[in-house]
């Protein structure tokens, strides 16, 4: 049985718990690290003033070649770190998406949120439209 699709989130929602373990995601960050022993990479990224690091579980995904300072867009399920350190990323897919405008990725996020909360708050409100052809 395959997963539940991966919905994109910031890093810092990662770790701030708006998603249960074994949610599926979608998240990107700059390699800072990556230790093959423990087949663990860190990705980090920054929100306002604030330094967000996810650890990522990289054996689903090896032998990779990492990129210390390229940005990576991984996509996996939320598990919680061993010794009750917060939560990782146990990796599914791991791409090296250096050259990509984070700015510009993180408006259409948003955009793509908004456009399905107005969705779901138009099916709750609204009458479904007249036909354009239908006789007044």
């Amino acid at each position: 049985m395959l997963p539940a699709p991966a919905v994109f989130h910031f890093p810092w929602e990662v770790n701030s718990g708006a998603v249960k373990e074994g949610g599926s995601v979608r998240t990107f960050g700059r390699l800072v690290s990556y230790q093959p022993e423990e087949s663990t990479a860190t990705l980090s990224a920054q929100n306002a003033a604030t330094q967000h690091q996810v650890v990522v579980q990289t054996t689903f995904v090896e032998p990779f070649e990492p990129i210390i300072g390229a940005q990576y867009l991984v996509v996996g399920e939320i598990e919680n770190a061993e010794g009750g350190d917060g939560v990782m990323v146990r990796a599914r897919v791991l791409n090296c998406v250096d050259g990509v405008n984070l700015a510009l990725l993180q408006r259409a996020v948003n955009e793509q949120r908004s456009y399905f909360r107005e969705r779901v708050e138009s099916k709750g409100d609204a009458a479904p439209p007249a036909h354009p052809r239908a006789p007044p």
